[in-house]
């Protein structure tokens, strides 16, 4: 999960949205109305507009890209529900919230890195090694 992530206020244009995933190298920003979460709008959601629609960036703002009802998840969430609902849906990313409003967002790189670490330690349980001593293990 990437704590903190970054946000963007609804009333913002597509353009802020494009810049900030390029700025910060991310693909889902998490919208919010006054640090509540009203939507999610991902880099793919900014690219159809701005390339198979042919909409100019500037002046169009967020909300005609999010998606209104992100899948939303508490920290408390166990990660195989999270990534098996994100499966059968097909989302891209998780929104995690907290009493203080948008606490994080967990996508699917971050289930990828998790599947890579479980079964970084299950190659080295069976070749009984310590999980430390694989990462650096000649072949791995």
């Amino acid at each position: 999960m990437t704590a903190q992530p970054w946000t963007i206020e609804r009333d913002a244009s597509l353009a802020d949205a494009y810049h900030l995933m390029r700025e910060h190298d991310i693909r889902h920003l998490p919208v919010v109305d006054n640090g509540d979460l009203v939507g999610v709008v991902s880099e793919r959601d900014v690219h159809l507009l701005a390339n198979v629609a042919d909409i100019a960036l500037t002046g169009v703002p967020v909300t005609e890209a999010m998606k209104e009802r992100p899948f939303v998840v508490t920290s408390d969430a166990m990660l195989d529900e999270v990534v098996a609902i994100m499966a059968d849906h097909k989302y891209g990313s998780a929104i995690v919230i907290g009493r203080d409003g948008v606490e994080g967002i967990f996508t699917t790189i971050d289930a990828c890195r998790a599947l890579a670490e479980v079964l970084q330690r299950a190659v080295a349980e069976t070749m009984g090694l310590s999980s430390d001593a694989l990462l650096t293990h000649p072949g791995s």
